[in-house]
C-alpha cells in the first residue's frame, strides 16, 4: 500500500504517526516542504482504515485524518468440484448448443457455497460436440471481451482447459464461441476468490508427484477403468499439512479407450465434474486446482472403462499462511506474446525468457502452441537470469525442467493454463521440449503477489 500525505500550517518539523489499521504503526518526522510518501504491506487482503496523526511539538497542537483503503488482490477459497453449466442437458442454461459467434453465460454467485462478493472464479471449461474449428473466450460479465483465448478446438474434438476469470457485477461469466460451428459447453467450478482473508498462493518449482508408468507416488501400473488412485499431497514435496488446495498439471498418456479423469478431494464421493478428457492413445494435459482432503490426499478417478497412465506435477498450493493474493490483469486479460506475428517461432529444444516483474509469487498465463509439425511438450519454469543479463549477453541457459505443462501432436493447436513461478528476478522460461519449432501464444491473466 502506498500512502501520499501532505501537511500545511507550520514550518516546524512534525511528528507523524501512521496507524495502518492492522495493529501496526509507523512514526516518522515530516515537514510541510515536501509530501510524505509511505509504504506498507498488509499480511491479509481486506479493507482497512488508515489514521494519520500529525503533532507539532512547537505549539503542542495535533491534527488527525483518516482514509479507508482496500488492498489489491483476492484470496482463494476451494470448492468441491461442482457443475455450473452443461448445454447438453440444460444445466445452468437453456438446453442447446451455443451457435457460432454467439455467447452464453454462467451464473457463479449463489451456486454451491459461492458468495456474492466473489471477484474471480476457477472453472474447468470443456468444449464438446464440435463441428468446426474455433476457440472460446471467457470473460467477466459486463466487461469488454478480450482478444485472448481460453480453449481452442477443432471439429470432432472434446477439449478442456482451466480458466481463472473475473466475475461480473451480476455474478456471471460470459463464454463466447468464436468459430464457424455450434458447440456444447461444460463448466465445473473448483474454487473462487474473495477480497477477504482466506488462502493465499505459494508457488513451488514444478515437482513430479505421480507417474504411474514407473510407480512414482503410487503402485506401478495404469489406473484401471472406473477406478481411482489416491495421492498423498500434504506433507510431501514442499506442500505443508494444513494446505487447503493444490495446483496441479495432470497428464493422461497411453489410454486404452476414450474417457475422462476427475480429480477431487479425498473423503468425498466423485462428483459429476470432469477435469480432463482424452481419446484412445492420446497424450493430453490440463491444469487442475483441487481442494485437499482432511487426510491430506486427493483422488484421481479414471472415468474410462479401460486403463490409462497418469502423470501429476505440483506447481503450488493454497494456504492461510501465505499472503500472496490473486491480482487479475486490469482491466482484462491481454495477449503478451504471439510468435506468429513476430515471425520467430519457439525453436525446437529451445526456451524463451518472459516477464520480469518484482514481487511476484506466480504468473497466471494461458499458453497455446500452434502450427505444430511433430509431437512435443511445453515446460514453464523459473529463469534465474535478469533482463539485464539478456541485454548484456551474459545470461546462462536455465536448467532444463522435466515437468510438463502442455502436450501436443502433429497439426494440433493446444492450450493450457499455467501458474508459473518466477525466479528471484521475476522471470520465467518457456521451453519447447519437442524436436520441431512451434508457434507460441501467451495470454497474461494475472499474478499472485503481495502488491
Amino acid at each position: 500500500m502506498f500512502l501520499h500525505s501532505t501537511f500545511t500550517g507550520t514550518e516546524s518539523p512534525l511528528s507523524v504517526t501512521i496507524s495502518w489499521g492492522d495493529g501496526t504503526s509507523d512514526t516518522v518526522t515530516a515537514t510541510t516542504e515536501r509530501p510524505l510518501e509511505s509504504r506498507h504491506s498488509y499480511a491479509e487482503v481486506g479493507e482497512y482504515t488508515i489514521t494519520v496523526t500529525a503533532t507539532d511539538p512547537a505549539s503542542n497542537t495535533q491534527a488527525t485524518n483518516k482514509v479507508a483503503v482496500r488492498t489489491k488482490g483476492s484470496d482463494f477459497t476451494p470448492h468441491t468440484p461442482l457443475r455450473l453449466l452443461d448445454t447438453r442437458d440444460g444445466t445452468g442454461v437453456e438446453k442447446g448448443k451455443v451457435p457460432a459467434n454467439w455467447s452464453t453465460s454462467v451464473k457463479v454467485t449463489g451456486q454451491g457455497t459461492i458468495p456474492d462478493n466473489v471477484t474471480a472464479v476457477v472453472l474447468n471449461l470443456t468444449v464438446t460436440n464440435t463441428t468446426d474449428s474455433g476457440h472460446i473466450i471467457a470473460s467477466g460479465s459486463g466487461r469488454t471481451r478480450p482478444d485472448t483465448s481460453s480453449v481452442n478446438y477443432a471439429a470432432g474434438e472434446t477439449v478442456p482447459n482451466l480458466v481463472i476469470m473475473p466475475v461480473g457485477a451480476d455474478g456471471r461469466v460470459n463464454l463466447h464461441n468464436i468459430g464457424w460451428g455450434s458447440v456444447d459447453l461444460i463448466a465445473d467450478v473448483t474454487g473462487y476468490f474473495i477480497p477477504t482473508a482466506s488462502s493465499g498462493y505459494k508457488a513451488l518449482s514444478p515437482t513430479r508427484f505421480v507417474d504411474t508408468r514407473e510407480g512414482k507416488g503410487g503402485p506401478k501400473g495404469q489406473i484401471a477403468g472406473q477406478s481411482s488412485l489416491g495421492v498423498q499431497i500434504a506433507g510431501l514435496g514442499g506442500v505443508p499439512k494444513g494446505a487447503t488446495a493444490v495446483s496441479l498439471n495432470v497428464t493422461v498418456t497411453n489410454p486404452r479407450e476414450s474417457g475422462h479423469l476427475t480429480v477431487h478431494p479425498s473423503g468425498q464421493a466423485a462428483p459429476t465434474a470432469s477435469n480432463l478428457n482424452f481419446t484412445t492413445g492420446q497424450t493430453v494435459a490440463n491444469s487442475v486446482i483441487v481442494p485437499i482432503g482432511a487426510d491430506g490426499r486427493i483422488i484421481v478417478r479414471n472415468g474410462s472403462w479401460q486403463p490409462t497412465d497418469a502423470v501429476i506435477d505440483v506447481n503450488g498450493y493454497y494456504t492461510p499462511d501465505s499472503n500472496a493474493a490473486y491480482v487479475p490483469n486490469h482491466p482484462i486479460p491481454t495477449r503478451h506474446l504471439d510468435t506468429r506475428s513476430t515471425g520467430s517461432p519457439l525453436q525446437a529444444r529451445g526456451y524463451l525468457p518472459l516477464l520480469g516483474r518484482p514481487g511476484v509469487e506466480a504468473y497466471v498465463l494461458n499458453t497455446t502452441v500452434t502450427n505444430t509439425t511433430g509431437s512435443g511438450f511445453l515446460s514453464v519454469a523459473p529463469d534465474p537470469n535478469s533482463h539485464e543479463d539478456y541485454e548484456k549477453g551474459t545470461a546462462t541457459p536455465p536448467t532444463r525442467p522435466i515437468s510438463s505443462n502442455l502436450n501436443w501432436t502433429t497439426g494440433k493447436t493446444v492450450a493450457n493454463l499455467v501458474q508459473g513461478p518466477p525466479a528471484d528476478g521475476g522471470m520465467v522460461a518457456i521451453w519447447n521440449q519437442g524436436w520441431e519449432d512451434v508457434d507460441l501464444i501467451v495470454d497474461f491473466l494475472g499474478h499472485y503477489g503481495t502488491d
